[in-house]
């Protein structure tokens, strides 16, 4: 178990509680950019094509971005245990913002991929980073207020994203896409820069030069071998196939790479990736259970907008309130999750949510045909509650079995996991669905091209729209298996009861003090 020292654990008094919640405006407006980035180019397309070209590349605005921010999650939450979370915080949201400007002059599609990637490099700064600083604090008993501002603002960020986009590109330009986050990232950087203050942490009489001992060959080996791995991942069966030359040879070239990871931060003195991430039960069963959660969050935010558009026959922005339901009963079961956790523990709340979205999941594929709008609105509003009640116990229990110094480390792990699911789920649910359209319709069928014939004006006749239902009922069967990997998961790895640090069982109830012995049972 991580140590903390007495200097570490007063973040939260030096920036003072009404200091505090200037820190936290600043977190939610930071953690607003990073989710909002993620998806709101994809309705601006069009214009971004009709100004730049590029068409057959346009993809990598959107997996470019994905990727830099995936990959450097775990660098920067190791960096943020090294130096600081307060310095990481600015260089990221400095970064960010300096992508978004470049952005915004960007000259041809290739210049854009380029700085869309700058993005993700500060956007991995700010997810990893606002997720840590929200542990630092806000001590155990009021950790899921601030979690679950956090899950909201991600929420309605990432729904909100294309309606955005698609506003600011039709009735203003789309460089005003990126242009936007400029204020209110310098409003974010300045809330930090004034509020933010740190303490001087105890070295243990080391010197400042062994104490910032970085491993820098790691962080290199990490982000190649993650881009590799997630580029083969996200262009797999899309601008390849997957048993082309171009797929064998980026997960060939990954594994490479993985192994010289291994290699690499076994010889390290203070590795990127530590071993303990994965050795501790708590973590890493929570690094796979919510690595399963981002697998499953594919079927829902990918596939339900065309199955609600095309076997529904509601209009886009029908279709995106179906989907978007479920950021109004996440949060609030979020925020009720501490209720829960704290009368039959973290794990066992986990296991609830994920065990009721598993079934909630495994109904979707039972609903009439055509059926409708409100029978899978009435699933996402459950879907979200569930899922509310998973995530956060997860995030707020495993933050507190580790100290300041292997926080970020700990927090980055599980949001790479997370991000990692969801970039394996795409690819897999993907296949799954375009399966499923080529042996209901014959031939080369997929769901981007249907998708794409229906958008341009045709008509889905009735075939099609049964082949669309099929596929899109495939994918959440696949997604009900993956939340019951996930309560499997928990039940078999995860301690009974998360071993919590004692300063943050003694602060929520002193009485508990003596059982802490039992936690690890």
């Amino acid at each position: 178990m991580g140590r903390t020292t007495p200097a570490i654990r007063d973040t939260a008094q030096r920036t003072g509680s009404g200091k505090r919640g200037a820190v936290v405006a600043a977190l939610m407006l930071a953690m607003a950019l990073a989710a909002l980035d993620a998806t709101i180019v994809s309705t601006a397309v069009p214009q971004i094509v009709g100004d730049l070209g590029g068409f057959s590349v346009f993809s990598w605005l959107f997996s470019g971005y994905l990727l830099a921010v995936t990959v450097t999650l775990p660098v920067y939450g190791k960096l943020s245990d090294t130096f600081g979370r307060k310095p990481v915080l600015i260089a990221g949201a400095a970064l960010f913002l300096l992508g978004s400007l470049l952005c915004a002059v960007a000259w041809n599609m290739g210049a854009l991929i380029a700085f869309r990637i700058v993005q993700g490099l500060g956007g991995g700064a700010l997810q990893g980073t606002v997720q840590t600083l929200a542990a630092d604090l806000y001590p155990l008993k009021e950790r899921p207020k601030i979690q679950s501002k956090l899950s909201t603002v991600w929420a309605v960020s990432a729904v909100a994203g294309p309606g955005l986009g698609g506003v600011l590109a039709a009735y203003a330009d789309w460089r005003w896409i990126f242009l936007i986050n400029l204020p209110i990232g310098a409003v974010a950087l300045w809330l930090i820069v004034r509020y933010l203050h740190e303490p001087a942490r105890d070295t243990g009489g080391e010197s400042a030069s062994t104490r910032a001992r970085v491993d820098w060959a790691g962080a290199l080996a990490v982000f190649a071998c993650g881009g590799v791995l997630l580029t083969a991942l996200v262009q797999g069966g899309v601008a390849w196939p997957w048993l082309s030359g171009p797929s064998i040879a980026l997960f060939g070239t990954g594994l490479a790479l993985a192994a010289v990871v291994v290699v690499v931060e076994r010889r390290a003195a203070d590795p990127i990736i530590p071993g303990w991430v994965w050795r501790r039960r708590t973590i890493a069963a929570v690094n796979l259970a919510l690595g399963a959660l981002g697998l499953l969050m594919v079927a829902p935010t990918v596939f339900l907008p065309t199955y609600a558009q095309s076997v529904l026959g509601l209009a886009p922005v029908a279709a995106g309130f179906v989907l978007s339901v479920w950021t109004l009963s996440w949060p609030v079961s979020a925020a009720f999750s501490q209720h829960v956790y704290r009368r039959i523990g973290f794990r066992n709340t986990a296991m609830l949510g994920i065990g009721s979205a598993s079934l909630i999941l495994l109904a979707f594929p039972f609903l009439p045909y055509p059926g409708a709008a409100w029978q899978p609105t009435l699933l996402m509003l459950l879907l979200g509650a569930a899922l509310g009640l998973f995530q956060l116990p997860l995030i707020v229990g495993v933050q507190s079995t580790v100290g300041w110094s292997e926080r970020g480390t700990t927090t980055a792990s599980v949001l790479f996991c997370r991000q990692t699911g969801q970039t394996v789920g795409a690819a897999l649910f993907g296949a799954v669905a375009n399966g499923v359209l080529a042996a209901r319709l014959g031939g080369a069928s997929d769901l981007d091209s249907v998708t794409r014939a229906l958008d341009s004006g045709g008509t889905a006749p009735e075939a099609t729209r049964r082949a669309i239902a099929d596929a899109v009922h495939a994918v959440y069967l696949g997604a009900s298996c993956a939340a019951a990997l996930a309560f499997l998961v928990l039940l078999l790895l995860a301690p009974r009861r998360f071993p919590v640090l004692k300063e943050d069982v003694v602060k929520e109830d002193p009485a508990r003090e003596d059982a802490l012995k039992e936690d690890e049972r």
